[in-house]
């Protein structure tokens, strides 16, 4: 009895089709307000210290529909600093071990284990600022009133103070007592999260009293 023949050439077929059909499905005013939306990102992110970084982060923004003003851009830079802070502080935590014995070990000499405690603390402090402005930011009511101004003053305050906490936390690794993998690993992850807070800082500061 002759073999049926492989049907992966028409689930082939049928996938390709499937994937011409949702790219032409695509209205051309679809198409246009998401080119306007990339545009937008990229003009905002000239203004920030890492360009490149800020594109690359609000690109991968889950939030719909996409950020439109200068408000909603500080709001959406926020948040992803918030996931990527958070991200980071999971990952100091595995690499650690987790806990005062973990950090220890990571360490590899004696008194490794407060640096890299500290580390994790700061870390934790930025998400938690990160994530409070964020949500000021979405909460803050009426452009241009009084109310406005102070909550766009607490949204700077916290990021200024994540960045900070950030930064505490590469400048105590950058001490003895830490074996430089570990420094290297740990540095890597948090330089990230500090170029993306520090974008979204001055994407925060760019938000006028008419937005």
């Amino acid at each position: 009895m002759p073999r049926p023949a492989s049907c992966a050439p028409l689930l082939l077929l049928l996938a390709s089709a499937a994937a011409l059909l949702a790219v032409a499905s695509a209205s051309p005013a679809e198409s246009s307000a998401a080119a306007s939306a990339s545009d937008f990102i990229r003009r905002s992110c000239r203004d920030t210290q890492y360009p490149s970084v800020c594109v690359q982060s609000l690109a991968s923004y889950g939030g719909s529909p996409p950020p439109r003003s200068p408000r909603e851009l500080a709001r959406a830079a926020l948040s992803v600093s918030a996931d990527r802070a958070r991200a980071a502080s999971a990952y100091v935590g595995r690499l650690c071990g987790g806990g005062k014995a973990g950090a220890k070990q990571a360490g590899g000499k004696k008194g490794a284990a407060g640096p890299v405690r500290d580390c994790l603390e700061n870390l934790a402090d930025s998400v938690g600022h990160l994530r409070d402005a964020a949500q000021e930011m979405g909460g803050a009511g009426r452009a241009g009133s009084p109310a406005f101004k102070w909550h766009l003053s607490n949204v700077q305050t916290w990021c200024s103070a994540a960045l900070t906490d950030e930064n505490t936390c590469l400048d105590g690794l950058s001490g003895r007592g830490v074996d430089a993998g570990t420094r290297a690993a740990i540095r890597g992850k948090v330089v990230e999260v500090a170029q993306v807070t520090s974008n979204a800082l001055a994407l925060v500061n760019k938000v006028g009293p008419g937005y």
